[in-house]
């Protein structure tokens, strides 16, 4: 009998830790793609090295490729513009020294812009170019440059951004989800608490997180969005989808809201005045369900 239950026991454990939801936050400051030049495989590591001004999606980046059939790497400089092109420069014998020339040249959006004009003044022996690397298109497309000859390059990823803040949600059933991949790419995610019930499973999350990757535009500045969001999964903790509830922001101007808990600490209610954008209302957080609940 002490055998069988110490069996069940065993089983009862196993399944209660699978049934555990985490989050872990990990920032990316690196990333290595995998591509092609003129139709040849090739590999590509780069590193984010610092922002140019104050915009998160513009930085300086170096790193290398190799052709994978002989492994030699080859070191690249250059910048990586979500609004424009992924531009890296292989200057020979004299790579870190025209490096740091080029970084220095470049301190603004605007010279930003003007990468590959400053770039040609220092005499790069061979460069790749990736432009409208912001579609989430795969492959990202682009040209390789060599003395005269001119080759079509391709990097085989639909994300070609350097500097990522990823939050891993762990799931039950040996699932895992990157709040990066479906909610944005600003990352600030808190964990608050899980639930299930007949139509599935809820996770609620707390964040607070930036307005504007860029601090010199509109809120950069700013005290950032802050809020609740809950994900929705199915039985078998597939995704479904997400609702999101802001307590203040920047954007929407809200800033006028009083927020209560009750003695348990189970609930708390934000009463949230007008904005621009939203007529006064009520959030109602319940911690032990994991959901929000918004009324007038």
């Amino acid at each position: 009998m002490k055998k069988i239950f110490s069996v069940f026991f065993f089983f009862f454990l196993t399944f209660f830790i699978g049934q555990k939801v985490e989050l872990k936050k990990v920032t990316d400051s690196s990333q290595t793609f995998t591509g092609e030049i003129g139709g040849i495989p090739i590999t590509v590591e780069l590193s984010y090295t610092g922002i140019v001004d104050c915009d998160q999606y513009q930085h300086y980046v170096d790193g290398w490729y190799y052709y994978d059939k002989y492994k030699k790497k080859i070191p690249l400089t250059g910048i990586y513009d979500y609004y424009g092109s992924l531009s890296l420069y292989n200057f020979g014998t004299k790579q870190k020294q025209k490096s740091k020339l080029l970084k220095e040249q470049i301190t603004s959006l605007q010279k930003v812009e003007k990468t590959d004009e400053m770039a040609q003044k220092l005499s790069p022996q061979e460069y790749l170019i990736f432009e409208k690397i912001n579609t989430d298109k795969n492959p990202v497309t682009g040209s390789f440059y060599f003395g005269k000859k001119v080759l079509p390059a391709k990097l085989f990823t639909g994300n070609a951004m350097i500097y990522r803040l990823n939050n891993y949600l762990y799931l039950p059933n040996n699932k895992k989800i990157n709040t990066y991949d479906f909610i944005n790419k600003a990352g600030g995610n808190e964990l608050i608490s899980y639930s299930s019930g007949e139509n599935g499973n809820r996770v609620l999350l707390y964040f607070e997180q930036t307005s504007n990757f860029n601090a010199c535009g509109q809120c950069g500045a700013s005290e950032g969005e802050k809020g609740y969001r809950v994900l929705y999964f199915t039985k078998d903790w597939n995704y479904k989808n997400y609702e999101e509830f802001l307590t203040e922001s920047c954007r929407e101007n809200i800033y006028d809201v009083t927020k209560t808990k009750s003695k348990d600490k189970q609930t708390i209610t934000y009463k949230i005045g007008k904005s621009e954008s939203t007529p006064p209302h009520t959030l109602t957080v319940n911690i032990k369900n994991a959901s929000v609940v918004k009324s007038k």
